[in-house]
């Protein structure tokens, strides 16, 4: 992170009417979810700053992290996962039967709740959001989580409170695959839906009054380039002991800062209240400070998320990329990458760009996911002289001043994109780029803004390499068809597969399919198992760190109990409530370029990182 002495700063008084909407009394017959463990006190304003700003407030289309964030504060799901227990609890639906052969559900509904416009919800909702995601015109990331056995998962209404979810096969912990759908307001979808619209509604310029869900808080403003407002739904269906309707809190403020540097000065002058993943260096500043400025800082230790470097293998038909054709020569052969896997120096990722807070990647499972990880992949440590063997193997030679050629002669030079709002994926580029010299390569690093970035990785293809990064949602592997289903719409390296591109990626199609339906852990345990290896070998994804999970939040928020799974520190955010008194009815807010108050230990001239990209879910790994 570089320092800007001399960096100005904007600060504006906004004051937002203290006055939120009342929460409306429980009725007689809302079956409503007591929370008996929730303790806590109505009131205040809980500010949040973003690195990016939401691209969309649509559950069924969203698949970068802001509007993901967001937008889980405003849904909510018919079976949930507890962030704290990693197990499943009832949610929309207040119990669920599933039959002996394992291929239906039936879920009762909990009587009398209301979406946030007061809208009452039933049976009638569930069918319909299921009918929208399934739909190809949605383009829904969910959409390739509804198809179990070739088919789609089919949702039927029984009476008014109750449907029955029924599968060509057995579901593999399907109650997971609830947590993942943010249940949509029929009585104002259903229309765009017919015209076939429905992916393009609930744009950020949408009003408020045309927004509703059925989460702990609703739309209240949105200002472009600053900050979006949400406030407490008076109608969430969550009560704490006393029976007093959650939220506690009644507003919640999203600030869009741009970077993580922002963000974290933000945290640190007090402009914001929670922190979540802060890198290394910051983390480290901000704990120096951390008495003094009473906030509580946690490391939870290795995420579920992986870092990774990937080539470009799209058909590239019809885009009039030639000379990236030609290099994709290069991309599509399994031998070159290989020997750039080789030549990377994972531990020195880890420590360098992470200060130890990560663990080295050698597959797509963290170690941190205990269940589920394949530890017999090997962890074969940076060899040059073994990546020159493969290269050599695989028909590339050198000149005599070290250039990599390849079979025709050609120099062997790529670029590797990065978000520039990603302080440690562009330094893990400079780092690759120089264990990558010594192989005779030339490779450019070039940061683009990230939805440049998205745009070319998942639209245009006009790209060499990038790194990104996936997971960080649910454990079970459930969450990652999305990445590994050759037709999946995060099989980044070569996206839109009709059918498998490869023997090995058709392999891989079969068994996620296979561990998708197989109900005994441990068989599933060994299809996945297998999955893993045909990855390390094939290598489409070439593996770097995990980042540790390093989260703050002000010392006086109550009910704060950070999570592994994400959101990390958000997941329970209708109990999060302020021990001490505090109206914040105004607060000062820097609008302009952030000062550069916070300084690091070394300046590695690391701008910042940006929202993860994940596979389809939010709660489960949805790309960020």
């Amino acid at each position: 992170m570089r320092f800007i002495g001399s960096a100005l700063i904007v600060v504006l008084l906004w004051s937002l009417p203290a006055a939120a909407a009342a929460p409306a009394a429980v009725g007689a017959r809302e079956e409503v979810l007591v929370e008996r463990d929730a303790a806590g006190t109505h009131g205040g304003r809980l500010v949040v700053a973003l690195r990016a700003e939401p691209r969309t407030l649509n559950p069924a289309t969203a698949a970068d992290a802001p509007s993901r964030e967001v937008i889980g504060r405003m849904s909510a799901d018919l079976i949930h996962i507890n962030r704290a227990t990693q197990q499943t609890e009832a949610a929309l639906a207040s119990q669920w039967k599933r039959s002996t052969d394992g291929r239906e559900y039936t879920l009762t509904l909990r009587q009398g709740i209301r979406f946030s416009d007061g809208h009452p919800f039933d049976a009638d909702d569930v069918v319909f959001t299921f009918k929208v995601l399934q739909d190809e015109r949605t383009g829904a990331p969910q959409r390739d989580l509804l198809i179990v056995g070739g088919q789609p998962v089919r949702v039927t209404k029984v009476d008014e409170y109750t449907v029955r979810v029924t599968m060509a096969q057995p579901y593999a912990a399907a109650e997971r695959l609830f947590d993942s759908i943010a249940i949509l307001p029929r009585h104002l979808l259903a229309e765009a839906y017919s015209k076939g619209v429905t992916g393009n509604m609930w744009s950020l310029a949408t009003p408020s009054s045309a927004i509703a869900g059925l989460g702990p808080y609703r739309l209240k403003e949105y200002v472009a380039g600053q900050r979006l407002v949400l406030e407490r739904n008076p109608y969430y269906w969550k009560t704490d002991s006393a029976k007093r309707r959650l939220p506690y809190i009644d507003e919640l403020v999203f600030l869009f800062t741009g970077n993580e540097d922002a963000q974290v000065i933000r945290f640190q002058s007090g402009d914001s209240d929670v922190l979540s993943r802060a890198s290394a260096d910051n983390f480290a500043v901000l704990a120096r400070d951390q008495q003094a400025r009473r906030y509580q800082l946690k490391d939870l230790g290795p995420s579920l998320e992986y870092n990774f470097l990937f080539f470009n293998q799209n058909d590239l038909t019809g885009k009039n990329l030639p000379e990236l054709a030609t290099r994709q020569q290069w991309f599509a052969d399994v031998g070159f990458r290989r020997a750039v896997s080789r030549a990377i120096d994972r531990e020195g990722i880890a420590r360098l760009v992470y200060r130890g807070r990560a663990v080295p990647l050698w597959g797509n499972v963290s170690p941190g996911n205990r269940l589920w990880v394949n530890s017999a992949i090997p962890r074969q440590p940076r060899s040059v002289s073994e990546a020159r063997a493969i290269l050599k193997a695989s028909g590339f030679t050198w000149r005599e001043d070290g250039t990599l050629l390849d079979r025709r002669g050609c120099p062997v030079t790529f670029t590797i994109i990065t978000s520039s709002t990603s302080a440690q994926r562009t330094e893990m580029a400079t780092v690759i780029q120089a264990d990558l010299k010594e192989l005779g390569m030339d490779v450019q690093v070039v940061p683009l803004e990230f939805r440049a970035l998205v745009d070319r990785v998942f639209h245009t293809f006009d790209y060499d390499a990038s790194i990104l990064g996936l997971g960080g949602g649910d454990a079970d592997p459930n969450g990652e068809m999305n990445v590994w289903l050759s037709s999946g719409g995060n099989h980044l390296w070569r996206l839109g597969q009709k059918t498998p591109a490869t023997p090995w990626e058709a392999e891989i199609d079969w068994l996620m399919q296979k561990q998708l339906i197989t109900l005994d852990y441990r068989e599933r345990k060994r299809l996945y198992d297998r999955v893993q290896t045909i990855v390390a070998e094939q290598l489409p994804f070439i593996f770097l760190a995990a980042p540790h999970i390093l989260v703050g939040a002000r010392a006086d928020l109550g009910n704060f109990q950070p999570s592994v799974l994400d959101h990390h520190t958000l997941w329970n955010v209708e109990r999060l409530f302020f021990a001490n008194e505090r109206s914040q009815t105004s607060r000062q807010i820097a609008t302009g370029p952030a000062e550069r108050r916070l300084q690091p230990a070394q300046d590695h001239g690391r701008e910042s990182v940006e929202p993860r990209l994940q596979p389809a879910r939010d709660q489960r790994g949805q790309r960020k």
